[in-house]
């Protein structure tokens, strides 16, 4: 005999669905363990780490950039080399002292001064010796020729730190009658009297026209006029220019021979 299924009443479904909503187990997120490792930021790379100034290395100073020397071509002189910067001889270590020595002597005076520093071991102490001089321009056989004069016949400069020691070394050289002195003591000498005496300004001038020399505007075998000097309104013909010394060689009709005489380019002029 077939048995029918009992029917099921509204009442027993509403009843299975809520008690599967009951069993059912609730959905729990998943917590971090304390446990679990935190996450690592990706480290620097080796050669990062490395690097100069990282924590992990000795710092070595700050990155260095190097810039390109500026080189100011107003001051090169004509071979390309640059000037050498002026130091003036009032700023070396020491004073300057005026001795005064036997006249025609002074050479001698100063060797002996520099030998007796030596052999008394007083480098330390005395410093340097010069002789003031200036340049002299003499006519000699038709031809200027520039010489060196003393300056002060029968004294000698002398740059040192003058103490006991020293002024007892200077003092008792041989040649030496005494120091240029104000009230009985040794005075030393003024900033402007020893740029002076030394010549520094003038070679400074000297430099500045060397960078500034005019062009000759004749060219060879050109005649040109003598304007000056003993050979004034002589007439000749270039024969030789020298641009560096600022001179130019012209040969002239002297006492009906042709005679050549250097002259500066300031002393000639075309016809």
């Amino acid at each position: 005999m077939d048995t029918e299924a009992p029917e099921t009443t509204e009442a027993e479904a509403e009843a299975d669905e809520s008690a599967e909503v009951v069993d059912a187990p609730e959905t729990v997120e998943p917590t971090e363990s304390a446990d679990a490792p935190e996450a690592v930021e990706p480290s620097e790379s080796a050669d990062e780490a490395e690097a100069p100034g990282s924590l992990t290395n000795e710092w070595t100073g700050p990155d260095f950039v190097p810039t390109p020397e500026v080189v100011d071509e107003d001051a090169l002189l004509d071979d390309g080399e640059p000037e050498e910067p002026y130091l003036s001889p009032f700023d070396r270590p020491g004073k300057w002292f005026v001795v005064h020595t036997q006249s025609g002597y002074e050479k001698k005076v100063k060797r002996n001064i520099e030998a007796r520093t030596e052999s008394m071991n007083m480098e330390h102490r005395i410093y340097e010796v010069e002789i003031p001089t200036r340049e002299v321009t003499e006519l000699k056989n038709l031809k200027k020729v520039v010489s060196e004069k003393k300056l002060f016949p029968g004294y000698l400069l002398v740059r040192c730190r003058l103490d006991d020691d020293a002024w007892y070394v200077l003092r008792n050289t041989p040649g030496v009658t005494g120091f240029v002195n104000q009230g009985g003591k040794p005075s030393p000498l003024r900033r402007k009297d020893v740029e002076t005496f030394l010549g520094i300004e003038a070679d400074r001038q000297r430099a500045a026209a060397k960078k500034s020399k005019p062009m000759f505007e004749y060219g060879l075998s050109e005649t040109v006029r003598v304007v000056e000097g003993p050979f004034a309104d002589f007439l000749g013909e270039i024969i030789e220019i020298n641009e560096d010394q600022l001179k130019v060689k012209v040969l002239l009709n002297i006492f009906g021979r042709e005679t050549p005489v250097e002259l500066e380019f300031a002393q000639v002029a075309r016809l």
